[in-house]
C-alpha cells in the first residue's frame, strides 16, 4: 500500500490501525509526489527467551571480589 505523506499525516490512526490489525496491510509506503521515501511496519516484539539460572556453574565469584583495590590502581582512577 502506498500514500502520499498528506494522506499519511491525515490518516495516521488508520495506518496503524491497519498495520496492528494484520488482516490486509503488511507495510505502508509513504511517498512524495509518488517517490517512495519511508516505509512503516507494525513493530513486533522478540519473544522472551531469558531462563533464570541459565549459567549456573559457569563462573565463580572469587573470594576476595570485595577486597580493596592496590594503591598504584587507585592512584591510576585519581589521576
Amino acid at each position: 500500500m502506498q500514500v502520499n505523506i498528506h494522506e499519511a499525516k491525515t490518516h495516521l490512526s488508520r495506518l496503524i490501525a491497519q498495520l496492528e490489525s494484520g488482516d490486509a496491510v503488511d507495510e505502508v509506503v509513504i511517498a512524495r509526489a509518488g517517490v517512495p521515501v519511508a516505509r512503516l511496519v507494525a513493530f513486533s516484539r522478540p519473544e522472551a527467551t531469558r531462563v533464570l539460572g541459565r549459567d549456573a556453574g559457569l563462573f565463580e565469584v572469587p573470594d576476595d571480589f570485595d577486597a580493596p583495590l592496590p594503591d598504584e590502581l587507585l592512584a591510576a582512577f585519581e589521576s
